[in-house]
């Protein structure tokens, strides 16, 4: 055991460089910077700690165990990898995107963790054997580093994955409550049998027609969530543009309140399931119709909406004023 003490070593090593990334951001950098080098330069880092990972795993998967200098070698080795990649990725500044960094910033941890989960691996195994947890493990960082191809180049790409992943979420959420709607009165039906009578009367889990009138104000609200992300995602990819300090910042607050959405649409989706508390409908529902009518109004004065555009906007913002004064209408003798 006493040949993987360096290892322990760089363990803790690894777990500060994890803590700095979660909490710290990049500096502005005083170099000029430049995007294609900032790729070059983390694609290396990170293919190289993708190749420390192997070696590490290969000197502890079969006898002899490294001696404790080679071990030293190969934890020094493993730590200046890490230290390169969080090294690269402190390198873009805020002024390229914070939606951008951010997914950088995810990726870099993601290896940084996969690190860590190796080493560990190592340390707790028994001497001189390769266990299915270090093969899961060296997997891991592979597969880590190999994300560094997929990440977006630039803002404009990056706003567009975190808003074609919001748009997935809410496409599931509206065809799970369709569904559940479709199916009669009992949308516990296939989950909450009584064990014994084999039927349940308890009307709090079916919904009653009052109920359905205000669901279907509350679909519509979802449904244009869907919509609307539809319509800003496509606005992004056709006029969304990295090449300015200004046309990056609109993109961001683009991103940021859209990011509001599907949460938003969650909590709705859940008040909407039996017991029907109609005050909390209308309050997620408010909710829900604020956050796309901010994420509405920030498209309309950004520059991925010019006036091609602009006839969805007042679409979608009429039919969220619409579904939610229905839902007023539904829950007013309520207050």
């Amino acid at each position: 055991m006493e040949a993987r003490e360096p290892l322990r070593d760089v363990r803790g090593a690894l777990r500060a460089v994890l803590a700095r990334l979660r909490e710290g951001e990049p500096s502005e950098g005083r170099e000029p910077f430049e995007l294609p080098r900032f790729w070059n330069a983390l694609g290396q880092t990170f293919q190289v700690t993708s190749q420390e990972a192997t070696k590490l795993s290969l000197a502890f998967s079969r006898p002899p165990l490294p001696s404790a200098e080679n071990c030293r070698k190969l934890s020094e080795d493993v730590q200046n990898a890490i230290l390169a990649v969080a090294t690269v990725y402190y390198w873009l500044p805020k002024g390229q995107g914070t939606t951008l960094r951010k997914m950088v910033r995810d990726a870099t941890t993601e290896v940084v963790e996969g690190m860590i989960q190796l080493t560990d691996t190592i340390l707790n195994a028994p001497v001189e054997s390769l266990s299915q947890e270090q093969l899961i493990s060296t997997g891991g960082v592979w597969e880590a580093c190999e994300q560094v191809s997929n990440l977006p180049r630039d803002n404009q790409a990056a706003v567009v994955s975190a808003l074609a992943a919001s748009l997935g979420v809410v496409k599931d959420a509206v065809e799970e409550m369709e569904q559940a709607l479709v199916e009669g009165q009992d949308p516990y039906g296939d989950i909450m049998e009584d064990e014994e009578l084999g039927f349940r009367g308890n009307r709090d889990t079916y919904w009653s027609e009052a109920d359905r009138q205000l669901l279907s104000s509350c679909m519509g609200l979802m449904k244009a969530s869907k919509a609307c992300l539809k319509k800003v995602l496509a606005a992004v990819k056709a006029h969304g543009k990295a090449d300015s300090p200004e046309h990056i910042a609109q993109l961001d607050d683009l991103a940021d309140i859209a990011n509001e959405i599907s949460p938003s649409v969650d909590e709705l989706a859940l008040s909407m399931y039996p017991p029907v508390n109609p005050l909390a409908v209308r309050l997620n529902a408010a909710k829900l119709a604020s956050v796309l009518t901010k994420v509405l109004e920030i498209a309309k004065t950004s520059h991925v909406c010019p006036p091609s555009e602009e006839g969805w906007v007042q679409f979608l913002t009429g039919a969220v004023d619409h579904n939610m004064n229905k839902v007023k209408n539904f829950t007013q003798g309520q207050l």
